[in-house]
């Protein structure tokens, strides 16, 4: 027998060692990100969003008389990526410590004529890229949008068809009151939609052009700065802000605390899909398919692997909320300290969250309601869940708290003993004579203790096919007068 000790081996020199993290593995990438969301953030389609800006610039400059226009016109047919010699621009990075200086030389050396000697004319670098962003931040709300949209059809769909369904209430993880199966979606679909008005309403915010030269004066611009910013942002399709925001960075965390948001919400909604599809509550199940593995020595196991996932990328999504509102924290008119953050928090909460929420959508649209095992936990829950409506029988009678009070030594007793509540009220020597056996029997029967479980239902199906198609979502709240006349009433 060998002595020698195994040594783990050295992996081959062909290795280019070129992806690092979890969202780029070729084997594990698309259970933390998606394919939109990595062709966002790839390097290569980054640069090309950089000269988009460049060569936008450059026409507007062109347009308004800072630039000959068709100087600005030769930058922007020359602005493909294909262009340029990529390794020169990472050598560049490298020797020059600059993150776009090395990307600029090398547009210079491909534009025509004397063309180059006018790229990047009047800016700074930081205008390039936050503008860039702002584009990427776009096309990761468009994409969001798409998902949330897929997602609440197919909740939309549930709801329909097994809406009517009774089930049994839970809160705090104890049998509660009676509910449909539509009322737990329609919390479900609420949610989301509260999601698409949010990301809507913060577009004109969030993504906004960033061209105000050096110290947010834009005065590279000679006196032509204000339109050059109308007409860019207006070009490109974002708001045009009334001052720069170089330091001023909550548009950056508010488009991450709400992407962090909506990811919160897909765990919860897939949380609570794995809850109830545990062996002894069994009320919904992910659709299985032949093939799919749950453990590498139990055959039988069939894990909610997709609802897990998603939980997992919800908790990384919310993590990055600190480091972005951390990123706030610039001082003076420029501060890189905030942009090294944002450039690693942008990029995964798009990836966390485009998947998170692209995985719900799939459990979603294969997600199966098991009818006969909602019926038979909600009898099982029978004595538990009409406790509310027979206090409230009782209090006609007797008063609403003492009715509570007797109940609840009754339902005491009733454990106790290990009887039926209902045996136990009628055993009871005054309690036993307030209920007939017919009232009991219509207290006792689920279906009478729904509330407005229906209309809540339809209500949000609704406003959720009003949006589908193509509705916005604000409603205006209504206007009331406060009891108080002025602050002074109430002491303030």
């Amino acid at each position: 027998m060998s002595t020698e000790s195994w040594v783990p081996k050295t992996l081959a020199v062909s290795c280019p060692h070129e992806r690092g993290h979890i969202s780029d593995s070729a084997f594990y990438g698309h259970c933390y990100g998606t394919e939109t969301s990595r062709r966002i953030f790839c390097d290569i389609c980054r640069y090309q969003r950089w000269l988009d800006v460049e060569a936008a610039l450059a026409i507007v400059q062109g347009e308004v008389g800072l630039l000959p226009e068709d100087v600005g016109r030769a930058i922007a047919d020359a602005a493909h990526v294909e262009n340029l010699d990529l390794t020169a621009v990472r050598r560049s990075i490298r020797e020059s410590g600059h993150s776009l200086v090395g990307l600029l030389r090398a547009f210079q050396d491909v534009c025509p004529g004397k063309s180059g000697q006018y790229v990047h004319y009047g800016a700074t670098t930081q205008d390039i890229q936050d503008t860039a962003q702002s584009l990427e931040m776009r096309n990761v709300l468009d994409e969001l949008d798409r998902l949330l949209r897929l997602s609440v059809t197919s909740l939309v769909s549930l709801a329909e068809r097994h809406g009517s369904a009774l089930a049994l209430g839970r809160t705090h993880a104890q049998p509660a009151v009676p509910l449909t199966v539509g009322v737990k979606i329609a919390g479900w679909i609420g949610e989301i939609l509260r999601h698409a008005e949010r990301t809507s309403a913060m577009r004109s915010r969030v993504l906004a052009v960033q061209i105000f030269g050096a110290a947010g004066t834009m005065a590279g611009f000679d006196t032509k700065g204000l339109e050059i910013l109308d007409r860019l942002a207006a070009r490109l399709g974002l708001t045009a802000p009334t001052t720069a925001w170089h330091v001023a960075r909550d548009r950056v965390a508010e488009f991450v605390s709400t992407l962090a948001m909506v990811a919160a919400t897909m765990g919860r909604i897939t949380d609570e899909i794995r809850l109830l599809s545990r062996p002894e509550i069994g009320e919904v199940e992910e659709r299985w398919h032949h093939g799919a593995i749950g453990s590498s020595t139990m055959p039988h196991k069939r894990n909610p692997e997709v609802c897990e996932q998603v939980v997992a990328l919800s908790r990384l999504a919310t993590g990055l909320v600190g480091p972005a509102l951390l990123a706030m924290g610039g001082d003076g008119e420029r501060d890189a300290r905030a942009l090294r953050i944002e450039w690693a928090c942008i990029p995964d909460i798009s990836h966390y969250c485009l998947a998170a929420c692209e995985m719900t959508s799939t459990v979603l649209a294969r997600l199966q309601v098991n009818r006969a095992r909602l019926r038979a936990n909600l009898e099982a829950a029978s004595d538990q869940i009409a406790s509310e409506k027979l206090m409230l029988a009782l209090a006609d009678r007797l008063g609403k708290q003492t009715a509570y009070d007797r109940l609840y030594e009754v339902i005491a007793r009733a454990r106790e003993n290990d009887r039926a509540v209902r045996d136990e009220l009628l055993a009871d020597p005054e309690l036993g004579r307030i209920l007939d056996t017919n009232e009991l029997d219509r207290i006792f029967d689920p279906v009478n203790h729904l509330g407005a479980s229906e209309q809540v239902t339809q209500r949000v199906i609704a406003a959720a096919t009003s949006w589908l198609d193509g509705q916005p979502l604000t409603v205006a709240m209504p206007r009331h007068r406060t009891m108080f006349a002025s602050t002074k009433d109430v002491g303030l």
